[in-house]
């Protein structure tokens, strides 16, 4: 059982690391901090992919440099041991003679996967491993899925009404736009969700109905790569999408398909479109997808167990008629309450 002061100080490492979600693709969400005589000296965190490390950003905010060879490095992920963009952190943690180093959890992955920890050791710096590891392995869920599985981290999310439907039956009267069955609070919430992932997935019909823009607007921070599921290819050219900055990427059965400016990809008819679309973005180097719809994208994804997360939204209003929301099944986290809504997260237990 790890001491409750080293529980402390890994909850600040994970506070720091926090900060700059969205941000460090294609590397992980670490925080550090420093400590000396039970007091934090120096902590900082991984603003964004090729700049420094945490472990760098932490040593470069003690004022007295004398301190660090008496002093405890805490992390939530391994430190790397590898020549990248920026010099290994090892080094630097070894060139200071910090002598101890507790550690969230072990980088899985190619690149790193304990040899920071073995370089630390042989160094002479004692190594304490695991403290709040669930909590750190959550944290980079992402980033462990994309090495450890080979895939993106695949969220679902949908807002249903009261009567479990995703939206009202369409007419030509109402016809463009979406049906709102969430509140304001809720759609800034959705684009801080989108901020967070790098990429979002809809399907054609989806598409056709509500004409997103699939961008962050209510919420600052990078746009996703935009992605179109549409086995005929037909998705349109007024399109809000086509009046927004960033490229999206259709994804169709259909080679003869026109689709415009978008990048097109070809499926196969004999795989599973959501097994295709999951090696697509992990050849990419996309870690995250954020699939928002609609009901048979977000059921074909469920019907194979291609998900990891599902964020659902349960309105107050009945529409009596409509598309069935699917049903699905898992580990639930948390549940929110909003004025028009409640929100559950669910987990994937399989």
């Amino acid at each position: 059982m790890p001491e409750k002061f080293e529980v402390k100080f890994m909850k600040r490492c994970l506070e720091l690391a926090v900060k700059a979600e969205g941000l460090t693709y294609p590397n992980p969400l670490v925080g550090s901090v420093i400590v000396y005589n039970g007091k934090i000296i120096g902590e900082g965190y991984h603003l964004k992919a090729g700049g420094p490390h945490a472990e760098v950003n932490a040593i470069n905010s003690v004022h007295n440099k004398e301190m660090l060879s008496k002093s405890t490095l805490y992390v939530n992920l391994e430190p790397c041991s590898h020549t990248g963009k920026t010099p290994p952190c090892t080094d630097l943690i070894i060139s200071y003679k910090i002598p101890k180093v507790v550690i969230g959890a072990v980088d899985t992955s190619d690149k790193v996967s304990g040899k920071g920890i073995a370089r630390l050791k042989n160094a002479g710096c004692e190594v304490i491993i695991g403290v709040l590891e669930a909590e750190s392995r959550y944290l980079n869920r992402r980033f462990f899925t994309f090495h450890e599985k080979r895939r993106p981290y695949i969220f679902l999310k949908w807002a249903q009404s009261a009567d479990g439907y995703l939206d009202i039956i369409r007419s030509q009267v109402h016809n463009s736009g979406p049906t709102w069955i969430s509140g304001k609070p809720e759609r800034i919430l959705v684009h801080k969700w989108r901020s967070d992932e790098q990429s979002i997935l809809i399907g054609a019909e989806t598409l056709r109905t509500d004409n997103p823009k699939l961008n962050v607007r209510e919420w600052y921070g990078n746009n996703p790569l935009r992605l179109i599921l549409s086995s005929s290819g037909t998705v349109g050219k007024e399109l809000s999408l086509n009046g927004t900055n960033g490229a999206y990427i259709v994804f169709t059965h259909n080679t003869k398909a026109d689709i415009g400016t978008a990048t097109k990809v070809i499926l196969k008819k004999n795989e599973t479109s959501a097994v295709q679309i999951a090696d697509y973005l992990c050849n990419s180097g996309v870690q995250s997808v954020l699939i928002e719809g609609g009901a048979q994208v977000l059921n074909h994804f469920i019907s194979t167990g291609l998900w990891d997360e599902a964020r659902i939204f349960y309105g107050n209003t009945r529409f009596i008629e409509g598309i069935k929301a699917p049903e699905i099944s898992g580990k639930i986290y948390s549940k929110t309450t909003f004025i028009l809504s409640r929100l559950e997260i669910i987990y994937n237990e399989e």
